[in-house]
C-alpha cells in the first residue's frame, strides 16, 4: 500500500539489463560514447526534432535549473505556477544556476496557470525599469503538481502570451509520459508544436534509476548548456550509464507503457475511493496522482494499518478527529493491482 511517491518505486528490469550490457569494456567518457549518440538521435526522432540539442543529466532539479539558466538572465524573473516544483522543491536551485533570477508565482488553481493571471504577472514585471527585475522565461509543469494536465490549446495560449513578449517557455516534464498518455498526442504536439522552447524530459519517476533529458529545440543553446552543465558539476564522466537507462526507456515505447500502467492504477484508485462515503476527490484524476480528503481519524487508522502516503494539508495531531485532511496518493508503474483494492478495503465501514 505504498502511495507516497513514484520516486520510491523500483527501476524497470529492462533498465537494469541495459546497464549490464553497457558495463562492458572501455568507451569514451563525458558523453562521447556511441550509446549517448544513439540516444540523442532516438530522442530527436521521438520529438520529430532532427536539429534539437539533447543532453542527459542525473536529476530533475539539474534539468530544470540548468535549462532555465540558459533561457533566462540574472536580472530577470521566471514565471511559474504556485506550488511549482522549481519553487517549492528545488532549494533555490533555479535562482542559483541562473545567477540570481527570481521566481514570480502565478495563480494556478488545480495546478494550471490561468491565462488572465499570467497576463497580469507579465504586465506587472518590468514596470519599474532599471529598478526592478525584467520579464524572463515562463516555466510550465506538465503534468502539474496537482496531477492535472494542460490541454494542447491551453499550452498554446500560454506560450503565445510569452512569445508576444519575446519570452522563452520551458516545460518541466518530470511526469511528461503520464501527461502525454492522458492527452493521447505526440511528444512534438505537446512541446515545440505548442510553442515550448525547452523541455525537461523525465524518466526517474517512471522506471529509471536516475536520468532526465534536457531538450532544446533551438540548437543555438547547445554550447552554453554544455558549459553550464560542466561548470555546475552535472556532466557525468561515465556517461554511458545515463545513456543506457534512457535507451532502455525509449526502446519499444517502454516509457509510454510504464506511464499507462501508473495512470491506470490511479484511475482505479480514484474510482474505488469515489465509492467510499465521506471521501472527496479534490482534483480531476488525469495522470498517476490522486488528491483526496477524508477525516483525520481515518488517516490515523490507514497509516497505522501500513499505508504510505503524504498528508497534503494539516497533521494527524492538533485538531478534531472528524476534520477532513487532504492526502496525495501517487501510483508508480510497479504498483501491484491488489494494492489499490487492499488500501481501499482498509477504510472504516
Amino acid at each position: 500500500m505504498y502511495f507516497a511517491s513514484d520516486n520510491a518505486g523500483p527501476a524497470h528490469p529492462a533498465v537494469l539489463e541495459a546497464l549490464g550490457r553497457a558495463n562492458e569494456g572501455y568507451v569514451s567518457g563525458y558523453g562521447a560514447d556511441p550509446l549517448t549518440a544513439q540516444v540523442v538521435e532516438t530522442i530527436r526522432q521521438v520529438f520529430e526534432a532532427p536539429d534539437a540539442a539533447v543532453y542527459l543529466v542525473g536529476t530533475g532539479t539539474a534539468a530544470n535549473a540548468l535549462a532555465l539558466s540558459v533561457l533566462g538572465q540574472p536580472w530577470q524573473t521566471v514565471f511559474c505556477a504556485e506550488a511549482a516544483h522549481v519553487d517549492e522543491d528545488e532549494c533555490g536551485a533555479p535562482e542559483f544556476f541562473t545567477g540570481g533570477a527570481k521566481l514570480t508565482l502565478v495563480d494556478a488553481p488545480r495546478g494550471k496557470i490561468r491565462s488572465e493571471a499570467l497576463a497580469a504577472a507579465l504586465e506587472k514585471a518590468g514596470k519599474r525599469g532599471v529598478h526592478g527585475v525584467q520579464p524572463g522565461p515562463l516555466t510550465l509543469t506538465q503534468a502539474t503538481e496537482s496531477g492535472t494536465v494542460y490541454t494542447l490549446a491551453e499550452l498554446a495560449e500560454l506560450t503565445a502570451m510569452a512569445r508576444a513578449r519575446g519570452l522563452p517557455v520551458h516545460l518541466d516534464g518530470a511526469r511528461f509520459a503520464n501527461a502525454l498518455e492522458h492527452l493521447g498526442c505526440t511528444p512534438a504536439e505537446m512541446t515545440w508544436k505548442a510553442g515550448i522552447h525547452a523541455v525537461s524530459f523525465g524518466g526517474t519517476k517512471n522506471g529509471l534509476l536516475g536520468v532526465e533529458a534536457v531538450i532544446f529545440f533551438d540548437p543555438a543553446h547547445a554550447w552554453e548548456f554544455e558549459l553550464r552543465r560542466k561548470r555546475g558539476a552535472h556532466l557525468f564522466s561515465k556517461h554511458r550509464y545515463l545513456a543506457a537507462q534512457m535507451q532502455a526507456y525509449l526502446e519499444d515505447d517502454l516509457w509510454r507503457d510504464l506511464a499507462r500502467r501508473a495512470n491506470a492504477s490511479a484511475r482505479d484508485l480514484a474510482d474505488r475511493l469515489h465509492q467510499v462515503p465521506g471521501v472527496e476527490i479534490c482534483f480531476p484524476v488525469q495522470t498517476n496522482t490522486v488528491f483526496a480528503r477524508w477525516p483525520r481519524a481515518w488517516h490515523r487508522h490507514l497509516l497505522n494499518a501500513g499505508a504510505h502516503y503524504y498528508l497534503w494539508d494539516g497533521t494527524l495531531d492538533g485538531g478534531p478527529e472528524d476534520a477532513p485532511l487532504m492526502a496525495r496518493l501517487v501510483c508508480d508503474w510497479s504498483l501491484p493491482p491488489e494494492a489499490v483494492a487492499t488500501f481501499v478495503s482498509q477504510f472504516p465501514a
